[in-house]
């Protein structure tokens, strides 16, 4: 089955959203901290059991990659060595426990 896009779409409590490895991701990030939380198509929190990923940030000249891995039930994530700055973009690459894999940008 070929992966639907909903577009801009915001997550529970606001945050951007998107799909990727046939999940909802919706991005947070605070401080130095990048979460992503997962949610299936109607949009309720699923497991991110098994789940692994990375998220390049890019702010001005300066770039990082980071590991996320599962943190909760619902959610993966990793820290960045600084705070992210506001306005970074963050490509986010999720796979989910069966393997597939897929690339996002906020």
């Amino acid at each position: 089955m070929a992966q639907h896009k909903h577009g801009n779409m915001k997550g529970p409590n606001g945050g951007p959203m998107q799909d990727v490895a046939d999940v909802h991701a919706k991005l947070v990030t605070t401080g130095n901290t990048v979460t992503i939380n997962v949610y299936d198509e109607a949009n309720k929190p699923t497991s991110a059991r098994g789940f692994t990923g990375s998220a390049l940030i890019v702010s001005g000249g300066d770039r990082e990659t980071v590991a996320l891995a599962p943190s909760g039930d619902h959610a993966t994530k990793g820290e960045a060595k600084k705070t992210i700055a506001a306005g970074a973009a963050i490509t986010i690459v999720l796979r989910n426990a069966s393997g597939k894999s897929g690339q996002v940008k906020y």
